[in-house]
């Protein structure tokens, strides 16, 4: 059992940046947002102009680019080729793209790598969709986040109004349904439920109890808490 690392996994919409960010900072941890690795390797393939079937291109693209964080002022940067994306991966477009983009096989091959990379040293929370099942399936605390659709799609929207993108909310919703059937039926790394984690359901709880449970689970199960 892998000691010191924390694995939350859950759909779009769900909490778990949001709630991963926060346990690894009460905890000393460090943050790993595994979603925004494919962002950000996404991000790359639209700017370099590939089509989302170039299969060959994003494949030789995903080994060669070089993911990482740094925490600047109090928030989380994500950094893609020594280019500070942290904002380019949240627009429409990325969004739009992201779930294809992860599905190819040479992307997960790669994330994964590196992912576990950065995971090997411990005091790691890592937050993404197949963490507790194939990323590092002997993290020893494992949570998997879940909210109902309305209010995942609500949160979402609410988090793009903040930063000038104005979406439609019904549009929005059946977007993330659609992502969700994406995650959990795809035949590599589907979004399903580790037999070990603990489920929580986020839907009208406050953030900081959602935290404050996961740190205890934390705590009850990792031996070296």
């Amino acid at each position: 059992m892998k000691q010191n690392v924390i694995a939350i996994d859950g759909p779009a919409g769900s909490g778990k940046s949001t709630v991963a960010e926060k346990v690894a900072e009460i905890l000393g941890f460090v943050y790993i947002d595994t979603g925004a690795m494919y962002r950000a390797v996404t991000a790359r393939v639209l700017d370099g102009g590939f089509a989302l079937t170039d299969l060959n291109h994003i494949a030789e693209l995903a080994k060669r680019v070089r993911v990482r964080f740094s925490r600047e002022q109090g928030s989380v940067h994500v950094w893609a080729e020594g280019v500070d994306v942290t904002e380019e991966i949240r627009n429409p477009e990325v969004t739009a793209a992201v779930a294809q983009v992860s599905q190819v096989p040479a992307v997960r091959e790669a994330m994964i790598r590196l992912q576990r990379e950065m995971a090997a040293e411990g005091a790691v929370v890592l937050d993404g969709r197949d963490i507790g099942t194939v990323v590092l399936p002997d993290a020893c605390a494992k949570i998997f986040l879940t909210a109902s659709v309305a209010e995942r799609a609500q949160r979402r929207w609410l988090e793009m109004k903040e930063k000038g993108y104005e979406l439609d909310l019904t549009a929005l919703q059946q977007e993330m349904e659609k992502r969700d059937r994406q995650d959990s039926e795809r035949e590599l790394s589907p979004l399903i439920l580790a037999e070990d984690a603990v489920l929580l359901d986020t839907t009208g709880v406050m953030i900081s109890a959602v935290v404050d449970r996961v740190v205890n689970i934390y705590r009850e199960r990792c031996n070296n808490a």
